[in-house]
């Protein structure tokens, strides 16, 4: 019996040292390494922002508190009964975006506006003022709606776009206006071609798929950004 009190004893003096540790580490961590936290836009990227983004991206109330919290200007959207082209969980990406689009007001799915906010705001913005001295105004895209199989084959599965779940990206305009194109600069090594590889390897961790000229042709001239189910990067 002795034993076994001597044993509790250790055991609780045990749980209450950990409990002191996780209340320092609550109070003096900075949030974006806790991964109980809440995602922000906002916060530099830590240890536990994937964690944090994944669980705001997957929850549509996170996602739009996150996105409103980030100053990120967005309408509703209602959901689309389209058949095998249904759209739900959508927004309406307004000019007042952090780096505004082109095609302006593009609706897309909650989880592609919060990957699009966390990409140009913690990769694109960084990369240009890096390797290109300036500031991207504005981002280019080919659309994010379509109703349409993979590549635009009469057979196979849909393409994310056909659930605006995806944005195809084709240039970057910078703010004194010169355009940075994936179809001319990609395979560069000036700045500009290292400013597109370094974007899309960048948006690896805030989209599940992400395709770009080195995937195949059919991606030569723009970056493909979805939240699909399959995961790949290339």
């Amino acid at each position: 019996m002795l034993a076994l009190a001597g044993l509790w004893t250790t055991l609780v003096d045990l749980a209450l040292a950990g409990l002191a540790v996780l209340v320092f580490v609550n109070a003096w961590a900075p949030p974006q390494d806790l991964p109980w936290k809440p995602f922000s836009l906002n916060r530099p990227v830590g240890l536990a922002t994937h964690t944090q983004f994944m669980r705001a991206a997957a929850d549509p109330a996170l996602c739009r508190a996150a996105l409103a919290e980030g100053r990120v200007t967005f309408t509703e959207e209602p959901d689309r009964d389209l058949g095998e082209c249904a759209t739900e969980n959508t927004v309406r990406l307004r000019d007042g975006t952090a780096v505004p689009l082109s095609p302006a007001a593009p609706v897309v799915t909650c989880p592609v506006a919060l990957g699009y906010a966390m990409w140009t705001r913690h990769v694109v913005q960084p990369a240009a003022r890096d390797l290109l001295q300036t500031r991207i105004g504005r981002v280019e895209h080919y659309g994010t709606y379509a109703c349409r199989n993979i590549y635009g084959r009469e057979e196979g599965r849909r393409s994310e776009h056909a659930f605006a779940n995806a944005i195809d990206v084709a240039s970057f305009r910078t703010t004194e206006g010169a355009r940075i194109t994936v179809l001319g600069d990609f395979r560069d090594e000036d700045a500009r071609g290292r400013f597109l590889r370094r974007v899309r390897d960048g948006a690896c961790p805030w989209f599940r798929a992400v395709l770009s000229p080195d995937y195949n042709a059919a991606h030569r001239d723009h970056l493909h950004l979805d939240h699909g189910r399959w995961s790949v990067c290339r």
